[in-house]
Formats: structure tokens, sequence, C-alpha cells
């Protein structure tokens, strides 16, 4: 019965999401005034989301993974080098309102780094190569993203994105998470306590993303309500990037020759955006932008959606099996 429940959270991961969105869909309408309160348990249910995100995959393989290095090469190229192209180059269609543009920077030149793993998963692609990218992509993220916005926007904007709330982020949502995730395992194989605890974990992934979009949606959603006009604008810029880096990150898997688990895992974090921790820095901006967050969360219910379809779309179409300039599945023993 336990196994058969795990397993059923596995196989509908999809429709777990579903129900947190539409429970904060439901609460935020109902009951308006609970947004700023659920503000203040964004960072705390990130950072246990990641806590039992990291448990998933063994540490062992964890190492085995960043040995790959062309894997970690095309991911951090992809993401810092294809997509702020593709991303200047959307926004040119977008009123050029500074509110509404460092939002959509700041959401999408952040890679994902945590339900990504998850949607690979569900798509057989290989989670592994993205969970041994993930701090190496929140990294590159923190310190790249100031300069992209003196870039694209102007020293003006730039200036708000304050070293503090980054190193933050990073700490309690990262770097904290990943040593708890450590250590757990390291005691789950010493005493039967530390097992008992790990397999007790496993259970979380998904109800926590589940929990953790409530507590975003649910706490911003009034924002997006009440700026629906401005905010619409960005929907068609959303869209056109779910359709464009899915068939880039394809592109880049050919062009490195990789297997089809690999591929399958560079389409997702080429278009998967790092939407839910970067909420908090979008908070953090001064009272002129206080449309960003809402911004910041429409990128995340178009993404939503597109994942759903991109779970299907690339096993079946994009990355099949039998994928023209795709290498056969490899082992690590292969």
């Amino acid at each position: 019965m336990v196994q058969l429940t795990k397993d059923w959270i596995q196989h509908n991961q999809i429709l777990i999401y579903a129900t947190g969105v539409l429970l904060a869909v439901i609460v935020s309408f109902a009951q308006p005034g609970l947004s700023s309160p659920l503000e203040q348990f964004i960072n705390p249910v990130l950072a246990v989301l990641l806590y039992v995100t990291f448990l998933e995959i063994p540490f062992v393989k964890l190492r085995r993974a960043f040995t790959n290095g062309r894997f970690m090469l095309a991911a951090l190229g992809m993401n810092f080098l294809v997509v702020p192209v593709v991303v200047f180059a959307l926004t040119r269609f977008l009123p050029q309102d500074p509110v509404v543009l460092v939002g959509v920077f700041m959401v999408l030149l952040t890679p994902c780094i945590d339900y990504v793993i998850s949607f690979t998963e569900l798509a057989n692609g290989d989670a592994e190569q993205i969970t041994a990218a993930t701090p190496v992509l929140l990294l590159i993220q923190l310190l790249l993203l100031p300069g992209y916005l003196w870039v694209f926007m102007g020293e003006r904007v730039a200036e708000f994105i304050q070293a503090g709330p980054f190193i933050e982020a990073f700490v309690l949502i990262i770097a904290l998470p990943l040593t708890l995730a450590w250590l757990t395992e390291v005691g789950a194989e010493r005493s039967v306590t530390g097992k008992r605890w790990k397999d007790a974990m496993e259970w979380l992934p998904a109800p926590m993303m589940s929990v953790t979009l409530f507590v975003v949606i649910a706490s911003q959603l009034p924002r997006v309500q009440n700026s629906i006009g401005q905010i619409a604008a960005v929907i068609p810029v959303y869209v056109a990037f779910l359709v464009i880096m899915p068939l880039l990150g394809r592109f880049g898997a050919g062009f490195f020759g990789m297997d089809v688990g690999e591929s399958r895992a560079l389409v997702f974090t080429s278009v998967t955006r790092n939407s839910l921790v970067i909420l908090p820095l979008a908070l953090a901006l001064p009272s002129g932008y206080a449309l960003a967050p809402a911004v910041v969360v429409t990128q995340t219910l178009v993404e939503l959606i597109g994942m759903v379809i991109l779970t299907r779309v690339v096993p079946t179409w994009l990355v099949p099996e039998t994928a023209r300039g795709i290498s056969p599945e490899t082992t690590p023993d292969d």
C-alpha cells in the first residue's frame, strides 16, 4: 500500500500541481486579504521544496553527473548565451515600460532549479543531469542577472538589484537545502532512523511543489487581477518562449551528440524558468516596481500549461527514442 501510494503520487504529479493552482485561485478570489500574510511563507516553502527535491537523487549519482562536462557546458550555453538573445528579441515586441520589462527579464533570464527536475522525469529525461547542474545554474544566474538587466535596461534599473537578496536566496534556498539533503543521505546510510526519515521525505516533492504553487499564486494573483491590462501584453512573449526554446534545446542536443535522456533534460532546462525562486527578488524591488511580481507569477501560470504539453510532446515528437541526430540511451556502465 505504501509503495502503491508513492507510485500514485509519482504518476499523478501534474494533477497534484493542478490542485494547488486551483485552490490558490479559489482562495485568492474568496479571501483576497490572505495574499499579504501568505507572502511571508514563500521563502520557507521554497527551502523545504528544494530540500526534498535534492533528496530524490542519490549523491553518488549526483557526483557522477557532475563529471558530464558536455551536458554542463550545453546547459550553461543554452541558458546564459542563447536564452538572453532570444529574450532580448522577444521583448522588442513589448511596450517599453520598465516596470513590465524588469519582471519579464528577471524571470526569463533565470533557468529553473526546482520543478524542472520533476517535468524532466515525467518526460523520461535524465533528471540526474538536471540535479547536478542546479547549484551551478542558480549561482551563475544570481551573478549574471544584474549585468543582464544593466545591458538590457540601463543602470537605473540594475542598481535596484542589491547583492543582499541574491546572497540570501542562494544561502537559504539552495545552499542550506543542498547541505541538509547531503547530511540526510549520510544519516540514512548510517542509521535506521536516518533511513526512515529519508524514506518519509520521498513522499513530499510533488505535494511540496503543490503547496509552493498554492502559496506563490494565492499571494500574488490579486496583483495580476488588478493589472490584467498591462500584464496581458507579456503572455504572447511567454508563449513564444515556450515554443522557441524547446526547438533550440533540441538543436543544441544534436550539436553536442547527446543521448535521448540528456537531450530531453537539455530541452527542459532550456525552457523552464526560475519564477518561484526569483519571486522573492521581484518582491524586494522598490514600490514603483510593484507590478513586477505579478509579471513573474503570470509566467508561472503560462509555463505550467506549457509544461503539461511538453511532457507529452518532447518524448513523442521532439526527442523520441529514435530521434535523428540523437545517440541511443546510455547507462553509466556503457
